[in-house]
């Protein structure tokens, strides 16, 4: 995997991983920005894609620290997770890791506390979404 990547396995199907990745956003107060269905737009060009859905989301509050120590970091916010199914059948979940986009852009001591909190917040969604485990068991 690219690096600063994070790709979990789920346990369910495509669609249930989605809708259960979009319920623990909306629990967690979390705005979800857009969800692109990657597989219906290539159907509609006439191509074949396995399942694969881009949700955008964010909290202002979480993402604009990064993006006031480095303004670029705007290309990598708000959050990804691409919740997408391989040639097995088996649905993933990947995201990129907080700690690693403030690497990536030079992120000092400042907003270290802030990306270590998205890492965390994120790996509990994704285990939400991802696991039979209710995310109170977190």
């Amino acid at each position: 995997m690219p690096d600063g990547l994070i790709t979990v396995r789920s346990a369910f199907d495509p669609a249930e991983t989605k809708a259960r990745l979009l319920a623990v956003l909306k629990d967690k107060g979390v705005t979800v920005f857009a969800d692109i269905p990657h597989a219906k737009g290539a159907a509609q060009a006439g191509l074949v894609l396995a399942y694969s859905d881009l949700v955008i989301f964010g909290k202002p509050d979480a993402g604009t620290p990064l993006m006031q120590a480095a303004p670029t970091a705007g290309i990598d916010l708000p959050m990804k997770a691409l919740v997408w199914q391989d040639a097995a059948g088996d649905t993933w979940v990947s995201y990129n890791d907080p700690a690693w986009l403030a690497k990536r852009y030079g992120l000092g001591p400042e907003v270290q506390g802030t990306a270590t909190a998205m890492t965390v917040a994120l790996h509990a969604v994704a285990s939400a979404a991802t696991s039979h485990r209710s995310a109170s068991s977190e």
